[in-house]
């Protein structure tokens, strides 16, 4: 941004190429991961990775507790009023660039395998039917299939998988206990991509630079030509979206299909997804917030983040936006986003894990929590499942009976702050008593002005939230501008240069800084 340009709107606004994951439409297919894999990792070396991958929750997801930070130590914590990274500082960096003990190991992932079919066919002539057993696709020898990466697939009442969930700290005994009983036990998937974090500590990371955030729409890319396979970015990163190909001593991570973006097509997982659960757009934001965001309190980084997140449509942001450097399509696209809708105006989609402060640009919209009533003397109790008058209709009496607990929620996707989450949910309650009253019309006139209230919304916000979920076309689904990657090329004296600074620096439009 100009001086000038700063001094006229005090901001600093950047553009970002953003995503919502719906839960509540997610069915589990792995479709995505499926397409993905077909384009990006369906090689020799790349046998294991998945970045795109669906998990089970509760679960131990993949690699397996990848959310305890006491492990990876990924991410960054506060240090004072800023933040650090967990994994180390500069001089650890030094002391521990052949070694990376918080490095994750192939068992953490799984062994990937195939399978010896030529067995099959050349088998001598016996009494037995011939079988193809697994084959490390590493050593080539033969293995025992231990683990994969949906291993604890729809696994939610396990006690080996779901009772392990690092989201389950804080919950009471018995809330743990009614997530494993028969009549109350509940799972839902999480599917995960790379979140292209505002403040990426895989980047921070990188002893060689390699990892660099691009200008023109936010996107992590990691230069194979600079990569010197120190492998800090996979430990660094909370989310282990970043990987080691053991076959070109490079690491890789998710693109976000950025060559399918820049000729005007989405992103390979968003566009075979048959649940439609995936949104993705460009959301402002001003940077100069990005310090004071990152080093909040835990209970405060969500509403910090949301802060951050600029309105597109007032004018001194278009000002600034346009003094750095954004094109008039990535601000047209902004005021179009379904992105900044969920996340912003209606405040439905929020961060995973925003305590590793990485301020991730993938938000999720929790999934809809059953309300479950109970089984006393071998009886199904509706009493004080519903309205309290025996009828079975999810309101809010009962939010806190639902299957899984609001605290493990919380601890997924707001950092532990439970009212958020709460908030949340009495607004998509909103939308669920509105459109019913209006389908089935078993809802009163004041039941449903009791839920708008509660739900801090409007019959007009909660229609219009029902119908981007339920009915919404691909170009509403996806706002893809045009990201004039070649203007991007001509506008920078050297497309390949990553200058690394220290703390948060200022970025021109085109400059791959982080």
């Amino acid at each position: 941004m100009t001086p000038a340009g700063k001094e006229m709107t005090g901001m600093d606004i950047r553009a970002q190429v953003s995503m919502v994951f719906h839960l509540d439409k997610c069915i589990g297919c792995h479709t995505c991961s499926i397409a993905c894999k077909n384009i990006w990792t369906d090689r020799k070396g790349a046998e294991y990775m998945w970045w795109n991958n669906v998990e089970t929750k509760p679960g131990t997801g993949f690699p397996t507790k990848w959310e305890d930070q006491e492990k990876y130590r990924g991410g960054w914590e506060r240090d004072g009023d800023g933040v650090k990274l967990r994994l180390q500082g500069k001089t650890s960096t030094l002391g521990n660039i052949f070694a990376n003990p918080a490095l994750p190991t192939v068992d953490d992932y799984y062994e990937p395998w195939t399978y010896d079919y030529e067995h099959l066919f050349d088998a001598p002539e016996g009494d037995d039917q011939p079988t193809a057993r697994t084959v490390s696709m590493i050593s080539g020898q033969p293995m025992d299939v231990e683990a994969g990466p949906n291993w604890d697939d729809d696994l939610g009442g396990s006690p080996v998988y779901a009772a392990n969930d690092p989201n389950l700290e804080g919950l009471t005994e018995d809330e743990r206990a009614q997530m494993h009983e028969l009549e109350r036990m509940v799972f839902f998937y999480l599917p995960r991509i790379c979140n292209h974090c505002v403040n990426p500590s895989c980047v921070a990371a990188c002893p060689a630079g390699a990892l660099y955030k691009r200008g023109e729409d936010g996107i992590v890319l990691l230069s194979q030509d600079k990569c010197r396979a120190w492998r800090m970015c996979i430990s660094g990163c909370p989310y282990k979206k970043t990987y080691y190909n053991w076959s070109s001593g490079k690491s890789e991570k998710c693109i976000l299909c950025f060559p399918r973006l820049e000729s005007g097509h989405a992103p390979a997982c968003f566009h075979s997804c048959v649940g439609r659960i995936r949104y993705l757009g460009v959301l402002l934001y001003d940077a100069s917030q990005l310090e004071r965001v990152a080093g909040s309190a835990d209970e405060d980084l969500v509403e910090a983040q949301r802060a951050m997140i600029a309105d597109p449509n007032a004018p001194e942001v278009i000002a600034s936006a346009r003094a750095n450097g954004v094109s008039e399509a990535l601000i047209t696209a902004a005021q179009r986003s379904p992105v900044y809708k969920f996340v912003k105006e209606w405040k439905l989609a929020l961060p995973l894990h925003a305590e590793f402060r990485t301020l991730p640009m993938l938000f999720y919209v929790p999934p809809m929590l059953p309300v479950m009533a109970k089984v006393e003397n071998g009886t199904y109790d509706v009493e004080d499942a519903g309205n309290g008058d025996g009828s079975a209709m999810p309101t809010f009496t009962g939010l806190d009976q639902a299957r899984a607990p609001i605290r493990f929620m919380a601890n997924l996707f707001s950092a532990g702050n439970e009212e958020i989450i709460r908030e949340v949910y009495r607004k998509l309650l909103a939308v669920r008593i509105l459109m019913r009253a209006k389908s089935v019309g078993d809802a009163a006139d004041g039941e449903v002005a009791e839920a708008l209230a509660a739900g801090a919304t409007t019959a007009d916000e909660a229609e219009a939230i029902f119908r981007l979920t339920s009915m919404p076309t691909f170009q509403e689904r996806f706002v893809l501008p045009p990201l004039a990657r070649e203007q991007q090329i001509e506008a920078t004296v050297n497309p390949f240069q990553h200058k690394q600074e220290a703390g948060f620096g200022s970025r021109k439009q085109g400059e791959r800084r982080w």
